[in-house]
């Protein structure tokens, strides 16, 4: 992915297929998400899958958002 579009590629590290949280790991870094963030609308998401996403600043927080699914 090009950086100047925003977008960070990383892989999930954890997801909980019940509480729909997970956690991305992309340069160092740590960052939580919520499944509604998936772009494809599946709320599922496999762990080692690799991803792109921006960084989201909610709630006091720093989250991934608009995850997109990319192949492996």
């Amino acid at each position: 992915m090009d950086p100047a579009d925003g977008k960070k590629l990383g892989h999930v590290e954890q997801f909980d297929f019940d509480r729909g949280l997970g956690t991305i790991w992309s340069e160092g870094h740590e960052y939580l998400f919520h499944c509604a963030e998936i772009l494809d609308g599946s709320r599922e998401i496999n762990v080692g899958a690799s991803v792109s996403f921006v960084v989201a600043h909610r709630f006091g927080n720093i989250e991934a958002a608009e995850i997109e699914k990319l192949p492996n």
